[in-house]
């Protein structure tokens, strides 16, 4: 029975640590398979992070302006005779634009021409009769009074044939014919635009606090979406005298030259100023920046050694960052990082801290202070 229960013993012995021995092999075997299913290092584009010198400027949204703007209108009434420009023209001041009908006005002025001469001979026969004493001055007072009457009468009726001849009051370019030979205008109707359109004015508003750096004779760049990246260069001709007190702007004005007159009145433009000296500033690709509500970050990329074979690994570390001005596809960082420091700029939703990366700068995002539009084909 002895002999037995230790032949027993022992083999149950033996079960258990077979079973032990197995266990502990299945773990292993499992920890070594999960190690070679580890995942694989991510594929990121990166950029070093590098100073730049960014000249200090203060942008703004405008309207263009004529320097001169005006609906031609008659200041009399009466029927279109002849017409004498084209849409779109350009014109000189005086140019005569339009003829209304003078109907019975000529003969209306040669009568009283006619009064008028009657009315200088008179005086001057009773001018000599008073020397001779055989008139009053009374006489020829009223003589006198119904000359200048006369002449007024004479005056007036020119003045409103010339109101008939309406004549562009500035140089400049006409918009769209509004009226037609033949019709009926009333005082004030609109017959054409004209602009002056070289120079132009730009209106644009610019909060209270840079006050202090805008002043009359500063140089401005004006850019609208018609002409892509080109700049029309124009200086800052007037500062409002108060502040809105609703939106704390003031509303600034500058003067550009308009060479070949490409812009025109109304445009919506982009004014940059130029302010202060220029800023040395550390700065990074706008992609590579993570914005969140409580904070912005960036995956920075460190070396962390080497694998099981030798090779070097690289891993992600995301970083909180403070932002500042942005230019183009460009952000300055105030802090968070250094010079030369890899940052990742594409493939930052696949990672997370201490994640493996492979970096891949085959494509690049774009990285421009003033980027252009790419041009069509």
């Amino acid at each position: 029975m002895i002999k037995r229960m230790i032949v027993m013993l022992v083999l149950v012995g033996a079960l258990a640590g077979g079973l032990y021995w197995f266990q502990a092999f299945k773990t292993k075997m499992i920890a070594k398979a999960l190690s070679d299913y580890a995942a694989a290092p991510q594929t990121v584009s990166a950029v070093a992070a590098g100073y730049q010198e960014w000249q200090p400027q203060l942008r703004a949204i405008g309207t263009l302006r004529a320097s001169q703007g005006v609906d031609v209108t008659p200041a009399v009434p009466g029927v279109v005779e002849t017409i004498s420009f084209e849409s779109g023209q350009d014109v000189e001041a005086g140019a005569v634009l339009l003829q209304l009908a003078l109907n019975d006005a000529p003969s209306r002025l040669a009568q009283l021409q006619a009064a008028a001469e009657l009315a200088n001979t008179n005086y001057q026969r009773n001018l000599r009769q008073l020397r001779e004493k055989i008139v009053s001055q009374a006489s020829l007072d009223t003589d006198a009074s119904n000359l200048k009457s006369a002449q007024a009468d004479v005056a007036a009726q020119q003045a409103l044939m010339d109101q008939k001849t309406v004549r562009a009051p500035f140089a400049g370019r006409l918009g769209i014919r509004q009226v037609d030979k033949g019709q009926y205008l009333n005082p004030g109707a609109a017959i054409v635009s004209l602009q002056a359109i070289d120079p132009l004015f730009v209106d644009f508003l610019l909060p209270q606090q840079v006050l202090g750096q805008i002043a009359v004779g500063q140089p401005v760049a004006v850019k609208v979406d018609a002409f892509g990246d080109q700049a029309f260069d124009g200086k800052i001709v007037a500062i409002n005298a108060r502040v809105d007190t609703a939106t704390r702007n003031v509303q600034v004005r500058a003067s550009l030259s308009n060479p070949g007159r490409k812009l025109l009145p109304g445009m919506y433009a982009t004014v940059q100023i130029t302010t202060g000296a220029p800023q040395r500033l550390l700065t990074l690709p706008v992609t590579s920046i993570t914005y969140n509500a409580y904070g912005n970050t960036v995956f920075v990329v460190e070396d962390a050694g080497k694998d099981d074979k030798g090779k070097p690994v690289q891993r992600v570390k995301q970083t909180f960052v403070k932002t500042g001005e942005t230019r183009g596809d460009q952000v300055a960082v105030l802090s968070g990082i250094a010079e030369k420091q890899m940052v990742v700029t594409a493939g930052q939703l696949k990672l997370a801290n201490d994640t493996a990366v492979t970096i891949d700068n085959t494509v690049q995002p774009s990285s421009s202070a003033t980027p252009a539009l790419p041009q069509r084909r």
